[in-house]
């Protein structure tokens, strides 16, 4: 299998098993993961959204991405709000976003070619080489970042006491 393949099967399926926990979600989008807070639903579906949108864009090819205006809302670094009037969007819109930013990301790496994943990044946040360093590398986030938020939206349905959606 070419690694190309192997990213976009690993792209697939860590966007359905976060976007299907997050779908969940949308009848309680702040709905804290903890009793001391944390990202709740709503700011991680903007976030991933957001995210890819500037690794895939920004970070690998030094363009702007298409949620620059959600920088505030959903960049790393920024505090969920527990009103939901300071954000823009809702989950189910977030999600949208976030298959439109999938669409793009699959159809540049479609384009690419194994030896391209060993290209630099063309705008690697300083000292994040090992994240971004590389299309690779960037691609390689991509994957990861979906999962790594997967359990707080998992950590806020048990909150809500909800069954787990796969046995």
């Amino acid at each position: 299998m070419k690694a190309t393949a192997l990213l976009r099967d690993q792209l697939e399926a860590s966007k359905m098993v976060t976007a299907g926990l997050l779908a969940d979600m949308q009848d309680a989008p702040l709905t804290s993961p903890t009793p001391d807070g944390g990202n709740h639903p709503l700011w991680i579906a903007g976030h991933l959204a957001y995210s890819e949108a500037r690794i895939t864009n920004e970070m690998m090819f030094d363009k702007p991405g298409p949620l620059l205006e959600w920088k505030e809302q959903f960049r790393g670094g920024s505090q969920p709000v527990d009103d939901a009037s300071h954000y823009t969007v809702t989950i189910p819109e977030a999600l949208a976003k976030w298959d439109e930013v999938r669409e793009e990301t699959l159809a540049m790496l479609s384009g690419l070619t194994d030896e391209d994943l060993d290209r630099a990044s063309a705008k690697c946040p300083p000292g994040r080489e090992a994240m971004f360093g590389t299309l690779g590398k960037a691609l390689t986030m991509a994957v990861m970042h979906p999962l790594m938020h997967r359990g707080q939206i998992a950590d806020a349905r048990q909150a809500l006491a909800r069954k787990p959606l796969m046995a």
